[in-house]
């Protein structure tokens, strides 16, 4: 017979953090939920770059810097890549335990409609999804602003800072989402479509605790990845694959810029797809692939 053995068993914690503790669990469990939302969607984005120059948008940042001023090595899509896995797979391991770890709206929203996870509280946790997006990118923003306006300068000497600023090559690519100039937006739609469907089947999958191939442990390294070989394979057409980056990163654009820097239809495209896109695969995972008569010894917190 097994007994649950609680943190409180093997450390005493501080005085004023257990009575903080107790306030937390009676009224402001909402609160660090929340946080923990917010923050977790601020690391994926800015940290891990800012510190090891690969997250998704520091890493961002340096690479289309270093394109823009002539100084090849900075970054890559490859880095990009492996900068968004690693950031997400801190976040999931930081904060998952407080929130649930959703991280993205069409999650948070597929858990909604298929796991009854209550609406007002994913209308928070969108809120604080899109916020911590929001102040990850004015972060980076801050960090590279003397390096973003070098290259500004130079790209307007040129006459060429109006053509290419709001562009994925740009600067404004560092903060916001864009599509090339001329880009047909239906098969950029159907681009971000796709690999959204496939990153939902993957998070979907490592959401089942009968799927024998994916022990607890394993499922923020496989949702990480999948999220990296999207980049790899994919973005160059125009990807988003997450509304909190995706707004978040184009208000930040906004703030600095102001409306130029909106993005035009291809912003509603970039924000909504992955929404119907995680619905459309978790109705496929559950249609197809759940079985109810399937036995697990895993036990997973799923919301």
């Amino acid at each position: 017979m097994s007994e649950t053995v609680y943190l409180r068993d093997v450390r005493q914690r501080p005085g004023f953090l257990t009575v903080w503790e107790r306030h937390r669990h009676r009224r402001a469990h909402w609160l660090v939920e929340l946080f923990a939302e917010s923050v977790s969607t601020l690391h994926v984005l800015m940290w891990i770059g800012t510190h090891f120059f690969c997250p998704g948008v520091g890493s961002t940042a340096a690479f289309i810097i270093g394109t823009l001023s002539g100084q090849p090595g900075l970054g890559s899509v490859l880095q990009i890549g492996f900068a968004y896995a690693f950031g997400i797979l801190l976040a999931i391991t930081i904060c998952s335990a407080t929130s649930g770890g959703h991280f993205n709206p069409c999650v948070t929203i597929s858990f909604v409609v298929f796991r009854g996870f209550p609406p007002l509280k994913a209308v928070r946790y969108i809120v604080a999804q899109i916020f911590g997006g929001y102040i990850a990118c004015l972060l980076i923003y801050a960090q590279y602003k003397d390096l973003i306006n070098l290259v500004d300068e130079g790209l307007a000497a040129k006459g060429a800072l109006e053509a290419i600023q709001f562009t994925p090559n740009g600067t404004g690519g560092i903060l916001a989402l864009y599509t090339q100039p001329g880009a047909n937006l239906a098969r950029t739609l159907l681009n971000e479509f796709v690999s959204d469907t496939i990153l939902g089947l993957a998070i979907w999958a490592c959401l089942d605790p009968t799927n024998f191939l994916v022990p607890p442990a394993a499922g923020p390294w496989i949702i990480s990845f999948a999220y990296s070989v999207a980049i790899w394979g994919f973005s160059p057409p125009g990807l988003a694959a997450n509304a909190a980056r995706d707004v978040g990163g184009r208000l930040a654009a906004m703030t600095v810029w102001g409306m130029k820097a909106s993005g035009g239809t291809y912003a509603a495209l970039a924000a909504l797809t992955n929404i119907p896109a995680m619905l459309f695969a978790a109705s496929l995972y559950e249609i197809f692939l759940t079985d109810s008569s399937r036995g697990s010894s895993f036990v997973l917190r799923v919301c």
